[in-house]
């Protein structure tokens, strides 16, 4: 059995926290709820061939995960699925030649649009997730409206892979508000998966500015956003994982990172 990871190996959300932006513009800044009693709830099969951690585990984790523990030399490679099939099918592929497993956190509309990209993930032996049905604002929504968009992608995935993923990650915004952790968590997503390595490649930076910018941020048990359908995101992807094999740290999916 794993070692459960202690509370004092992820970075806590405090409840001044300031929520900072990812995949838009702008950020919101409520006050983050603090972990569950009712953390170990079930939250159903994860959508990928990663094990699910024991309870001692799961009650470790805070309500919005950022990163792993610090004293493991891996990282998770998390990329928010939207964009042309063509690049993430790329993607995919470059981080199979490394022999790398990435968590990939699907937008519903693009499930809806190539439902076969989902099945594509996880024959490549990735993780699979959900990254709401629209890509909204979600912490600005009403309870009704946040609750469809998290359920919405929920349901696709289920219809396309047999669950729903282990997953959740919020839209427009790296950390959400209380009431979209609550929402996620009666949807079957007691924790939320958050990062601490943001490149900004949904910018278009340009490939090298990628790979420099996960070099000089990742480190042992970080969580890097990345983004399909971005063209300099496939390229630089090939110089990230070589940064990170001759730093001795290994791409693993996220349920790896965190049993």
């Amino acid at each position: 059995m794993p070692t459960p990871i202690s509370r004092r190996d992820l970075l806590q959300v405090t409840a001044s926290g300031a929520l900072l932006a990812g995949c838009a513009s702008g950020s919101r800044d409520p006050a983050a709820a603090t972990p569950s009693a009712t953390a170990d709830a079930p939250a159903g099969p994860a959508a990928g061939p990663s094990p699910t951690p024991g309870q001692g585990a799961a009650t470790a984790l805070p309500d919005q995960i950022e990163h792993g523990p610090r004293d493991r030399a891996m990282v998770a490679l998390t990329f928010h699925g939207q964009g042309e099939p063509a690049l993430a099918t790329a993607l995919l592929t470059e981080a199979e030649k490394a022999g790398a497993r990435l968590t990939v956190l699907a937008v519903g509309t693009w499930l809806d649009a190539y439902p076969q990209l989902a099945r594509r993930v996880l024959d490549g032996g990735h993780e699979l997730g959900n990254h709401t049905q629209t890509h909204g604002d979600i912490g600005a929504m009403s309870a009704n409206e946040a609750s469809a968009e998290i359920t919405g992608c929920a349901q696709r995935l289920h219809k396309l892979t047999g669950s729903q993923g282990r997953w959740f990650r919020p839209s427009r915004a790296r950390l959400t508000t209380p009431l979209v952790v609550r929402l996620a968590r009666q949807a079957g997503y007691p924790h939320l998966l958050s990062y601490d390595v943001d490149p900004l490649d949904y910018t278009d930076p340009g490939a090298g500015q990628v790979r420099a910018a996960v070099a000089a941020q990742a480190r042992n048990g970080s969580v890097v956003s990345l983004h399909f359908g971005h063209s300099g995101t496939v390229t630089a992807l090939p110089g990230i994982l070589d940064d990170l094999h001759r730093r001795g740290l290994r791409a693993v999916t996220t349920s790896e990172l965190l049993t």
